[in-house]
Parts: C-alpha cells; structure tokens; sequence
C-alpha cells in the first residue's frame, strides 16, 4: 500500500504558544514530517510566537531539543531545512506589543493559519487583535483547541466573539481524535463498501460500545481537570464526535458542511440521559499510589475522574439500539475502541452446540490502530463438528508495512487547515448542540449529593459501571484483553 502526498499551497502559518508542551510535543513535529515528505512546500514559512523576548536562533534551538524528545527518528539535514522556515516574534497576547511587528513578517499573497495552542480565555482576545491589526485576511484561517467552553452559555460566547472577528468558513475548531487513521477509516468501510451499511441498523446491530481508557491519572493538570471532569474532557467532545460518526445518516457527498448537518442531526436525536444509566468513579489511592482526591487536594471533590452511560439516539435507524460510553483516568490499560456489536443469529443448524453469539465489529483508535471483525467458523480437524471465534485483522502497521510511520492526527488536520477543509473539524452549532445535551447531566451532579463511587487503579472502574451493562443482559468488552 503506497502512501500519495499531494503537496498544499505555500502558506504562512502563526502558532501562538510555540513555546508551550503541545507545540513542542504535537504541532512542531507533526509539520517537519509534512514538510520531511513533501507535503508542506519550500516556500512555507511558520511564525512563531510567544510572551519571552528571543532571536530566530534561540528558538530554532527549543525546537532542536523538542525534536529529540519527541521526534528522534528525525533527519539532522532535513531538519535544518525545516527549521530555516521558522522564525521568531514575541507578541502580549492580551496587549498591543508586538503585533504590528508580526503583520510585518506575513506574506499578503499566501494563505494565513493562526494556531491558537493557547488557554481559551485568550482565543476571543486574540481573534480581536487579529482582527483589529488588520492580520485577518479574508483568506485567513483561525485554529482552536479544546476546551471549547465550559458549558453552553460559554460555548455561545465564545462563538460569537470569534465570530466578530472571523466568518464561521474560516474557524476551525479541532478534535485531534477526528484526524485519526481509523475514526476516518470508520466513514470508508461504512460509505464505500456495500457490505456493512445494509446491516448499519436496529435491525442487524445489538448495541455499540465506545471506550476511550487511560493508565495515565490527572498529575499535572489538577487545577483544570477538577473544574472540568471526564463529561467535560471526553464526553463532550472525543465521544460524541466518535458517536456521531457511527450513528449519523449518509451525508449527500463528502464535504464539510453535508458532512457536520449529519453529525449534529444525531446531536440533536440524543434523548436525555437518565440518572440510572450513568456510572461515575474515582480512582482511590492504591500500593502507595495517591488518588483522586490527594492529586486535587480537595478531600470534598466530587469530580469524576471515570464515567460510563448509556445513550439512546431517538431515530428510525437507531431505535432500540443502545450506546454504551465510558472513559477514565488509571484503568487497566491505555485503549481506544468502538465496538458495533451485531446480533445474535436467531437459530443454530448444528447440533450439540450451544447459543451461538453475533459478530463483532472494533474499530481500534490506540495503541495499534486497526479493524478486526470477529466471526465464527469451523473449528478445523475431524472428530466430529466444533465451531470457534476467529478475527479477521487488518493492523494499519502490517498493512502499510514495517518501514510505514503512522500519521499522526495533528499532521494531517493541520494541512487540511491549510487546504481550507473544515470536513474534520467542528462547526459552531456542533459544539452548541454538544453543549446543550452534556448541561442538564452535569447541573443534575451538581445540585445533588452523589458522589463519585471510588474504584481500584489497574481496574475497569467502579462496580456501577458493570451493573449498567449487566442489568441489560450485557458485558463490557475487557479493557486491554
């Protein structure tokens, strides 16, 4: 399988808060491997910012350091080619001082991105001073990362204040977990394939299950994660976005905008989740290990470090079809799946064989990104009749080849900024629609007594979370099995 890069236009590209961890982890990284296969062209320049005052060589140098942490595979020769694209201006994100400096360092005759690898309460301020020095062009593209708001009335504001400043065509609002190999993969083997989208129905489909498990805790992000919890970190976005891509309509062709109508069209067909179809945990102290509670400092937190719920979209295609979500912090291993679990066959032809159970589909996210489809066969040999559960495994690193690096999302969701396709990323009345579902859950916690249930590290979280899918006849898939 042969891998066709189809360069971009030259481009300038501001990244405000190149100094900061995703800069120096994600975004810098993901460009030199753009920019390392031809993709991002000779002429492309990237600009810099930041608060401390530096030289185009200092910086140049942070950028060398962060490749070697996060990037050693690569080339010392291209990589300075790369880095002669790159230059340095400190900007006052919330003042006027140095902004007229970086006008004067952008091309008029080249499509401008401006990366906001910064703390929300910066976005609108700085979309304002774009706007008011006169950067925003009407060919001009604005990125911003999550959080995306608080809550509805903070997502609001937020897009109207971005909107004073940009149009709606020109603000992207990115989900790195949509740049994945395999969340797009997920659209091909629905829409591109005659196989699956028949059996795509209430019908066919048991039930769908969505994990996102992590073995990491919340060390370094206390202040914020305590304000926000895992509805808000996950749910909200990373899970609504993979849910919507399983549950949504065929859009009328590939394009931005027909495809987010069908996504916020399943947004919008969610019913309210019930206070029994919700499980929420903390991670407790364990061996040693601190918990939730001692990494906050707040014996009285009721923030949920974990959640899993059950999700019912109120549509034709759907109806009757449960969704299973749950994600959480210290679980037994670092995973990423969605799991289309089809029904089982109503009758079994062969005889001295129990009840036979219905075919699975995973789409893996992480760590090995992939498609497997579980089905039964003949178990092979004589001695009479046996049936056994086989996959059928399509691992993107085999099917690229040994010597194949996996794209990282960030890679390609930049250049699909630079092309002006907005495909993968949210549209404002999305993140509103999201927004508008996850509130009442949340003002339930809050104006109740519940707490979260504490649950064991190196575990698949609270027993709640089993008894929610037990109750229905139904079992969780093994995290990291």
């Amino acid at each position: 399988m042969v891998s066709r890069v189809i360069p971009v236009d030259p481009f300038d590209l501001v990244l405000f808060g190149a100094t900061g961890d995703l800069a120096q982890r994600k975004i810098l990284p993901g460009l030199y491997h753009r920019f390392e296969v031809g993709q991002m062209p000779e002429e492309a320049r990237i600009v810099a910012t930041g608060r401390r005052e530096m030289d185009d060589a200092t910086f140049r140098d942070h950028v060398r350091s962060a490749m070697k942490e996060f990037a050693p595979e690569v080339k010392a020769e291209v990589l300075g080619r790369f880095l002669e694209r790159v230059e340095y201006v400190a900007v006052d994100a919330r003042g006027d001082y140095g902004w007229c400096r970086l006008a004067g360092s952008l091309r008029p005759d080249v499509v401008r991105a401006f990366y906001l690898s910064v703390g929300p309460s910066l976005f609108q301020g700085i979309a304002q001073r774009l706007h008011d020095h006169g950067l925003a062009t009407p060919d001009s593209r604005i990125v911003v990362e999550k959080p995306f708001g608080h809550d509805l009335a903070s997502a609001r504001a937020l897009n109207e204040g971005l909107r004073t400043s940009f149009e709606e065509h020109q603000i992207y609002r990115i989900d790195h977990y949509l740049g994945k190999e395999t969340v797009q993969n997920l659209m091909a083997l629905r829409f591109a394939n005659s196989l699956f989208e028949p059996l795509w129905n209430a019908t066919h489909i048991d039930h769908v299950q969505i994990t996102v498990a992590e073995t990491v805790g919340i060390e370094g992000r206390e202040a914020y994660y305590d304000q926000s919890g895992a509805m808000r970190d996950m749910v909200q976005n990373h899970l609504v976005q993979l849910l919507c891509l399983i549950a949504m309509e065929p859009p009328s062709k590939f394009a931005p905008n027909a495809v987010r109508d069908e996504k916020v069209k399943v947004i919008e067909a969610l019913d309210p989740v019930e206070p029994g179809d919700i499980a929420r945990g903390q991670y407790r102290p364990e061996r040693g290990d601190d918990g939730y509670l001692d990494h906050v400092g707040n014996p009285d937190s009721r923030t949920e470090s974990f959640i899993a719920l059950k999700v019912r979209v109120a549509n034709w295609r759907w109806a009757g079809v449960p969704f299973y979500l749950r994600t959480g912090k210290r679980l037994r291993a670092r995973e990423s799946e969605i799991a289309v679990v089809f029904r089982d066959p109503p009758h079994t032809i062969f005889p001295n064989v129990g009840h036979l159970r219905g075919n699975i589909l995973v789409i893996r996210l992480q760590p090995d990104e992939g498609i497997t489809l579980s089905t039964t066969i003949k178990d092979p040999g004589p001695g009479g009749f046996r049936l056994a559960d086989v996959s059928l495994d399509m691992s993107f690193a085999e099917a690229l080849g040994a010597d194949a690096r996996a794209q990282d999302a960030y890679e390609r969701l930049v250049m699909d900024v630079i092309r002006g396709d907005q495909t993968l990323f949210m549209r404002g009345d999305e993140v509103e629609a999201a927004w508008a579902w996850v509130d009442p859950v949340i003002k339930g916690w809050e104006d109740g007594r519940d707490r979260p249930s504490p649950y064991d590290q190196g575990s698949s979280g609270p027993e709640e979370a089993l008894m929610l899918m037990h109750r229905d006849g139904r079992r969780w898939r093994q995290i990291g099995g």
